[in-house]
């Protein structure tokens, strides 16, 4: 019941309205039951004339009806006893559509409000968390374990109203008679027990079903996103094999699942009519009730056993699927651990430099820096050239502030970055990535990301400015068309033009380009290059590559060797911040 009473706590005044609108659908249900004794007495004609029950001494239950109605200048007659009964009903049926509407709210809420949960403490998380953490775990987290989530509430709630509906039951058979209702009751509670190992067998089996589904959604996303390779070698068939065994052991684990849900039912079914039976026996021939009574009470019982077999088939259901509730939570507080500290609250300007002094960097105690200088003048090209693996990107994710040196400090000028309000300063950063991401999208939409902010003159200014509005405007609709899955419907060197206006829409300072040539062809790169040299001047420019092309293109050079950083190339650039 954790689950339920964690939900209810998020959710405090849909679920009280619920409860209360259950219960007071309890009371005007249990005002119908008590006036359906009555009812039959006087179908029957077990009262003198047939048309009253005041005189009926067979069961407290009648006395309290018949008094209650003559109290209140009513004659307990059968059309006044089936108005009654309506009228209980009607407002029993308003009171349950109103509990539902509550669990509907919070069933639709709870998926969304986890899903924004997640994705803000995603958001907030530092670099490092993302290098560690497998993508499609988190796009399962969004999908199936945040509808799974919801549908465990569903059936918690479903589970919460049949488990009213048997407390009013069960009152009402009492006031008839308590011995027949403890004894039906204590029969039913050890039937429930005996059934409950299936019930722990369908919650292992949906643990199982979380943990098989996480694995199956993470590896079958990194599948995807290599499918060219792998086709391009003929090695999808290795992906096919991995893949079908992680699914066949799900469909294991579903079966297990089903089984447990099916074999509860089975059993159910005769263990609660067996006791139905003996029930019925019990209030004939050794309690020698009334027929009227004895019809109730079989009514009564009838539906207490349909919905204590419910209650524990809902209860089955939701322990299947709160497994994933308790795993996403553990991915948001994970997330949520690893938020990124403001480092501090200072407002960079990027005057003059930015500059690393003397830093030092390391990745599970391997260094890649070591005690390395490097300054990047204001409205200059500074290119940083080296093998790949020696530290080029490390330096960038430095810069942006993604990862913090274990020695030394970078400076923004004259302003250290562990001062910096580190949102103020990204703001201020164009970026484009070693490997250039598309959305499935239009240019527009590539280049601006939805900002409502930028419109059509900002994003073709940024494509003008990237050298891409001549192509852009030869395409079918222009900035409007479609660039295709990661960018296959356009050429390597297309692609990084529009990555370039994205990171050039919004007016950086600071421009940082990670291996901007690297997969493209001799023509091309020399193209980007020259690109940069019309774009330096009116930024900061930072441009990694293992090539050495681009240290002709660039105003300052950089060679990286054994985590030391060596200036190649310096075209008489004053640096008051160099170091």
């Amino acid at each position: 019941m954790r689950f339920l009473i964690t939900i209810a706590s998020a959710y405090p005044l849909q679920s009280a309205i619920m409860l209360l609108a259950l219960s007071l659908a309890g009371v005007a249900e249990g005002i119908g039951l008590s006036a359906l004794l009555p009812l039959v007495s006087v179908a029957m004609g077990s009262q003198a004339g047939a048309d009253s029950a005041a005189s009926v001494g067979h069961s407290g239950l009648e006395r309290v009806v018949t008094e209650t109605l003559t109290s209140v200048g009513l004659t307990p007659t059968l059309g006044v006893l089936l108005i009654v009964i309506v009228i209980a009903i009607v407002l029993k049926s308003g009171l349950v559509l109103l509990a539902k509407k509550q669990v509907g709210y919070t069933v639709a809420h709870v998926a969304t409000d986890l899903r924004l949960t997640l994705i803000r403490a995603l958001l907030i998380a530092r670099w490092e968390y993302f290098l560690r953490q497998p993508i499609g775990v988190l796009a399962n987290s969004m999908a199936t374990e945040a509808v799974r989530t919801s549908k465990a509430y569903l059936h918690a709630a479903l589970m919460s109203a049949l488990a009213v509906e048997v407390l009013v039951y069960t009152g009402v058979a009492l006031l008839i008679s308590w011995k027949a209702t403890l004894i039906s009751l204590a029969i039913g509670l050890i039937i429930a027990y005996m059934l409950k190992r299936l019930v722990g067998r369908a919650r292992r089996a949906g643990v199982r079903q979380t943990d098989l589904l996480k694995s199956l959604i993470a590896h079958l996303t990194d599948t995807f996103i290599s499918i060219k390779p792998l086709k391009a070698m003929a090695r999808e068939s290795r992906a096919d094999a991995l893949l079908a065994k992680k699914t066949n052991r799900l469909n294991k684990a579903l079966q297990k699942q089903v089984l447990s849900k099916e074999t509860l039912k089975a059993v159910q079914e005769p263990l609660f009519v067996a006791l139905l039976a003996i029930g019925l026996y019990v209030v004939s021939v050794f309690l020698r009730f009334p027929l009227a009574t004895v019809l109730v009470l079989v009514f009564l019982l009838t539906r207490i056993v349909k919905r204590v077999n419910k209650v524990q088939q809902e209860y089955q259901e939701m322990v299947i699927l709160e497994s994933a509730y308790w795993s996403l939570k553990d991915t948001i507080r994970e997330a949520e651990r690893a938020r990124e500290p403001n480092l501090g609250a200072e407002t960079p300007s990027l005057d003059h430099a930015i500059r690393l002094d003397r830093v030092s960097f390391a990745y599970n105690e391997e260094w890649v820096l070591k005690e390395a200088s490097l300054s990047f003048p204001s409205g200059l090209l500074t290119a940083i050239v080296g093998p790949s693996g020696i530290g080029k990107t490390t330096i960038a994710d430095l810069l942006i502030g993604l990862i913090r040196p274990q020695q030394g400090e970078v400076w923004v000028d004259d302003l250290p970055l562990a001062k910096v309000d580190l949102k103020k300063w990204r703001k201020m950063i164009g970026y484009v990535p070693q490997e250039t991401l598309l959305l499935h999208d239009t240019v527009f939409i590539n280049v601006t990301l939805g900002d409502p902010e930028l419109g059509e003159e900002e994003a073709e200014d940024a494509l003008r400015a990237a050298g891409a509005w001549e192509f852009v405007t030869e395409m079918p609709k222009g900035m409007y068309s479609t660039v295709g899955e990661r960018g296959s419907m356009i050429s390597g060197g297309q692609r990084q033009r529009i990555a370039l206006a994205r990171a050039l829409v919004h007016k950086p300072k600071l421009l940082v380009l990670d291996e901007p040539t690297s997969a493209l062809d001799q023509e091309s790169e020399a193209a980007i290059c020259e690109t940069l040299q019309q774009l330096s001047g009116k930024y900061t420019i930072l441009a990694i590559s293992h090539r050495n092309t681009l240290i002709g293109a660039a105003d300052r050079a950089y060679q990286l060797e054994d985590g030391k950083a060596l200036l190649v190339q310096d075209h008489n650039v004053a640096d008051a911040y160099s170091g």
